[in-house]
């Protein structure tokens, strides 16, 4: 069969980092019954081992271990099947949250976090990384029942928790948020820096889908809101998830209709409009900073750029 992954039309942006995956969820697989006690047993079984989000790395891949390698832990989720054609194929993963890193599965110097070494990872262990982290963080945030505060318990293999007083079953949640390029009719980028930030670092606008709003509603009011400015025809381009804790990035570019940005003071510090050649002397000469390589933010940027930060602006780049 066709792995669906594989065959999958790509939008403007790409493959992004943390949008790479190798293996299938089998989610048909989670409802089986003691499926977590079978595979826990079973010789063929890989575990990632987790521990507030770091997991043990060596070179640039995911140390999977066997079972009889860590001891069994409170939360255990089934992470699917590693898919044909990359290492381990078929092999059914395992995620193991553990409370404290193990040295004896890695230096401790070797755990590390999705941001530090996701760039580095090929295509099944990003995809692996994300999930188990996205997974892992629901988990530690929704340990009882939000209708009555009895402690929940872990069903479905991991992805349902279940109220065993009132019988309400408990899903895992994916917070929406939209990151949008502005660009002016001179070609300019617009980017701001956070009040959260250090001062010299920027990036795109972003912000989350409110209760009832369209990603488009979303990318108009938010741009309004932070810089005060007027865009329109808001066009998608890509999506990548992010949890740090539980967001999905969905990428967009507007054109600017107006250009007196204003930063709204409670979340934006600063805005600026940067030709390519403005963008590249001050990301040389370190004024400033701006986002990271496995961001969705940093795509949107080098897309408008026309190529990597690091290269200067061509006759096609002006």
């Amino acid at each position: 069969m066709t792995d669906p992954l594989r065959t999958l039309v790509l939008p403007p942006l790409g493959s992004l980092p943390l949008s790479r995956a190798d293996s299938d969820r089998d989610g048909d697989s989670r409802t089986a019954e003691n499926f977590l006690d079978l595979l826990w047993t079973a010789a063929d079984t890989l575990v990632l081992p987790l521990v507030r989000g770091k997991a043990p790395v060596v070179g640039h891949t995911l140390r999977l271990v066997a079972p009889v390698d860590v001891q069994r832990p409170e939360v255990l989720v089934y992470l699917g099947r590693v898919s044909e054609g990359a290492a381990d194929a078929g092999r059914r993963i395992v995620l193991a949250v553990l409370d404290e890193e193990d040295a004896s599965l890695a230096p401790l110097d070797q755990w590390l976090g999705l941001r530090e070494i996701a760039g580095s990872l090929d295509a099944r262990d990003a995809g692996l990384f994300v999930e188990a982290a996205a997974i892992a963080n629901w988990h530690s945030t929704h340990t009882h029942c939000p209708r009555c505060g009895t402690g929940t318990e872990v069903r479905d293999a991991g992805w349902v928790r279940r109220c065993p007083k009132d019988g309400s079953e408990h899903y895992p949640r994916t917070d929406p948020a939209i990151i949008v390029s502005v660009v002016d009719d001179d070609d300019r980028l617009l980017l701001g820096s956070a009040v959260a930030w250090p001062e010299d670092r920027y990036s795109t606008l972003a912000g989350f889908v409110e209760p009832g709003e369209s990603l488009e509603a979303a990318v108009l009011r938010e741009v309004g809101e932070e810089a005060g400015i007027i865009i329109d025809s808001p066009q998608y381009l890509g999506s990548q998830p992010w949890p740090f804790p539980a967001s999905l990035m969905l990428g967009f570019t507007a054109r600017a209709l107006t250009t007196d940005a204003v930063p709204d003071r409670e979340e934006m510090r600063s805005l600026r409009w940067f030709t390519r050649e403005q963008l590249f002397v001050e990301v040389r000469d370190g004024k400033i900073a701006v986002a990271g390589g496995v961001s969705i933010a940093r795509a949107l940027i080098e897309r408008w750029y026309g190529g990597p930060l690091d290269e200067e602006p061509s006759e096609a780049r002006p």
